[in-house]
C-alpha cells in the first residue's frame, strides 16, 4: 500500500514538473563552432531527456556485452554447485538408510562437481566408513583437518578412527589438540577427562571439569557431583600415602556430594580417628537415608573405637531403624548379632528374607547354624542354597560388575557411572523359579526332630501294665504298644510320639509306682490305639523325593519285645522284601534236599 502511494506521489510530482516547464516562456540557443541551434525551453528539456535515456541504454548494452563471459562462467559454476549439492544431499540420504553403493556413487559425483565443498569431504569420509575403507576415511578426515573451517570435524573423525583401530594414545592426542582449539568441545573434554581418570591424573581431571563448568557444558548440580567423585577417588588413592591431602579431599567431596557412599565411609573413618563421633555418625546417616549400603553399616558400627560387640549391635540397630524394612539394615543387624552371640536377634532379622533369600542372607544363615548349633549339615545346606540364590546388589556400570567402587566406567569411560544395584544378568525371569530347592535341602533345613510325650491327665499316674500277647501281632518294623490289664480296660492309654530323639529313646524309662486307678463307668468310650506316626507341620506334605523316616523303637524296661517267631502278618510280608531263591549248585542242592 505504501509503495502504491509513493508511486502515485512520484507520478503527480512528475506531471506537476512537466506542466510547470510547459508553462515557461523563452528560447534556448546553442552555439558550437559554426553551428547554432535555437529552440523553446520545453523542446529543449524533452530533447535532453531523450539523449539521457539513449545514453543509459547504450551504456547498459555495452556493459552487458562486456560482462557476458563472466556471466557465463558464473552460470556454469552455479550449475556445477547445484549438481554437487544435489549429489551431497542424495549421498547423505543414502548413508542414512545404509545404501553404500549409492553413497559411493553420489560421493564421486560430489567430489567431481564440488571438490572443495566441506560437505563433499564429509560425504566421502562417511561413505568410506560405510564401506569399511578405513584408509580412505582417514585420508578424507586428514584433508578436512588441514582446512581451517573443517579442522575440528577432521580431528573428530580421526579420533573416531583411532578408537576403532584401538590406538588410545593417538586418540587422546587428537582430543587434546581439539580441546586446545575449542575448549567448549564436549567430546574432546570427555575423552581427555576419561584419559586423565584412567591414568590417575586427578588434578588434570579437576581442571578439565572446571573448564567444562565455565564453558557451560554441565550444570551446577552435575559439576558438584562429578567434582565430589574425583575428589573421593583422589582421597582413596592417597589414603595410605598422604593422609592430610586425603582428608582434605574427602571432606570437600562429602560437602559437594553427601550421598556418595565411598566419600561418606572414608570421611566417617577420618572423623572417627579424630574422636569426632557425632560428626562421623551424621555423615553416615545422611548417606544411609539416600542409599543403604553394607559399607555404611560397617563404618557406623565401628565409629567408636574399642566398643564391644553388643555396643556395636545396639548402634547398628539404631542405624537400621532409620530405613525400616530395608534388607541392608536386616543384614547389618544379623552380622552384628552373630558377632555379639545374639543368635535370636540374628534369626529375627533374617526371618522376612528366608523364603526367597539372597546370597548374603543364605551365607549368614549358614554361619548362624554353624556358630549357634555347630550343625555343619544345615550350614552346608544353606551354603548350597546360596549358590543358586538371588544375587545381591553390587557396583555396576554399563553391564560391568565390580567388587569395589570406581570413579569411571571401564567400558565407556563415563564419570560417576557406577551405581549400587542388582546386576541385570542376575535378575530373575518368568521362565522358572530363581531358587530350586532339593529334597536334601528341605530335610536339612527342617526343624530338628525332638521327642514329645503327650499323655492325658487321667493317665499321668497310672502304672505300667504288663505286656500280653496280642490277638493280631503288628508288623515287626513298628513298636507294639502294650495292652492294659482287664481291670483297667476303661482307662485310655498314654500317647507316645512316634519320633523321639535317639538319645532319649536309648535311655530306659523308670517304671512309675503303681497307684489305684479311678473307677470309670461301664459306658465309657473304648480306648483308641496310640498313633504310630505323627504328621509334621514343618515338612511339606508333597515332597518330590520322600526321605525314609528312621523310627527308633521305644520299649519299657521289662518289655521282652516282639516275638519274631509269631504268626505271619500280611502287612509285614508286604514291608519285607521277598526272599530270592538261590541259584547255581547251592540252589540245586537245596531243591534236591527239599524233595
Amino acid at each position: 500500500m505504501i509503495r502504491i502511494i509513493l508511486f502515485l506521489l512520484l507520478i503527480a510530482l512528475g506531471a506537476a514538473g512537466a506542466a510547470w516547464i510547459a508553462e515557461q516562456t523563452g528560447d534556448v540557443a546553442l552555439s558550437w563552432g559554426g553551428y547554432r541551434a535555437q529552440m523553446t525551453l520545453p523542446v529543449f528539456v524533452l530533447a535532453l531527456g531523450i539523449v539521457i535515456v539513449a545514453a543509459m541504454m547504450m551504456w547498459a548494452i555495452l556493459r552487458g556485452v562486456w560482462r557476458t563471459p563472466q556471466r557465463l562462467r558464473r552460470n556454469r559454476r552455479e550449475r556445477r554447485q547445484a549438481r554437487g549439492r544435489h549429489a551431497i544431499t542424495q549421498g547423505l540420504l543414502a548413508i542414512g538408510h545404509g545404501d553404500s553403493s549409492a553413497a559411493r556413487m553420489h560421493a564421486d559425483a560430489a567430489r567431481k562437481h564440488a571438490a572443495h565443498d566441506p560437505l563433499a569431504l564429509l560425504l566421502h569420509a562417511q561413505s568410506a566408513q560405510l564401506d569399511g575403507d578405513r584408509e580412505g576415511a582417514q585420508r578424507a578426515f586428514r584433508a578436512m583437518a588441514e582446512r581451517e573451517d573443517t579442522r575440528l570435524l577432521g580431528l573428530r573423525g580421526l579420533f573416531i578412527e583411532a578408537q576403532r583401530a584401538d590406538d588410545p594414545v593417538a586418540a587422546v592426542m587428537l582430543a587434546e589438540e581439539a580441546l586446545k582449539l575449542s575448549p567448549s568441545s564436549s567430546w574432546a573434554s570427555h575423552a581427555v577427562l576419561g584419559f586423565c581418570c584412567a591414568k590417575g591424573d586427578w588434578a588434570g581431571a579437576l581442571k578439565i571439569l572446571d573448564n567444562n563448568q565455565s564453558a557451560g557444558l554441565i550444570d551446577k548440580a552435575t559439576y558438584r557431583r562429578q567434582r565430589g567423585v574425583l575428589l573421593t577417588a583422589r582421597a582413596l588413592e592417597l589414603e595410605k600415602v598422604d593422609r592430610d591431602m586425603a582428608r582434605e579431599s574427602v571432606m570437600e567431596a562429602v560437602k559437594l556430594a553427601p550421598t556418595l557412599v565411598p566419600a561418606a565411609v572414608l570421611a566417617s573413618k577420618f572423623e572417627s580417628e579424630a574422636h569426632q563421633v557425632r560428626r562421623s555418625m551424621r555423615l553416615v546417616e545422611a548417606a544411609w537415608l539416600a542409599q543403604p549400603h553394607p559399607d555404611l553399616a560397617d563404618a557406623y558400627s565401628h565409629v567408636k573405637l574399642g566398643d564391644s560387640a553388643r555396643q556395636r549391635l545396639v548402634r547398628v540397630e539404631t542405624l537400621a531403624a532409620k530405613a525400616p524394612g530395608h534388607i541392608e539394615g536386616a543384614l547389618a543387624i544379623a552380622r552384628a548379632a552373630i558377632d555379639a552371640s545374639e543368635f535370636g536377634k540374628a534369626r529375627e532379622a533374617l526371618a522376612p528374607f528366608i523364603n526367597q533369600p539372597t546370597q548374603r542372607v543364605a551365607l549368614l544363615m549358614a554361619e548362624l547354624e554353624r556358630t549357634e548349633h555347630g550343625d555343619s549339615g544345615r550350614a552346608r545346606a544353606w551354603t548350597l542354597r546360596a549358590v543358586r540364590a538371588l544375587h545381591d546388589p553390587a557396583w555396576t556400570a554399563d553391564g560391568y560388575v565390580s567388587d569395589r567402587w570406581r570413579p569411571v566406567s571401564p567400558v565407556t569411560g563415563r564419570l560417576d557411572a557406577f551405581q549400587w544395584q542388582t546386576p541385570v544378568a542376575a535378575l530373575p525371569s518368568d521362565k522358572g523359579p530363581a531358587i530350586e530347592s532339593s529334597p536334601f535341602e528341605e530335610a536339612m533345613l527342617a526343624t530338628p526332630r525332638r521327642a514329645v510325650v503327650i499323655a492325658p491327665p487321667e493317665a499321668a499316674n497310672e502304672p505300667v501294665a504288663e505286656p500280653v500277647a496280642p490277638n493280631k501281632p503288628e508288623p515287626s518294623a513298628a513298636p507294639v504298644a502294650p495292652e492294659p490289664s482287664a481291670a483297667q480296660d476303661n482307662t485310655p492309654p498314654a500317647s507316645v510320639a512316634a519320633e523321639p530323639a535317639p538319645a532319649e529313646a536309648s535311655r530306659p524309662e523308670p517304671a512309675a509306682e503303681p497307684t489305684p486307678a479311678p473307677q470309670k463307668p461301664a459306658e465309657s468310650t473304648p480306648p483308641q490305639p496310640a498313633p504310630l506316626f505323627r504328621s509334621r507341620k514343618d515338612i511339606p506334605k508333597a515332597v518330590p523325593a520322600p526321605i525314609p523316616a528312621v523310627i527308633p523303637l521305644v520299649r519299657a524296661p521289662d518289655d521282652p519285645g516282639v516275638d519274631e517267631d509269631g504268626p505271619a502278618d500280611e502287612f509285614a510280608e508286604q514291608i519285607g522284601t521277598p526272599k530270592a531263591q538261590a541259584g547255581g549248585w547251592r540252589g540245586f542242592l537245596s531243591r534236591w534236599g527239599g524233595n
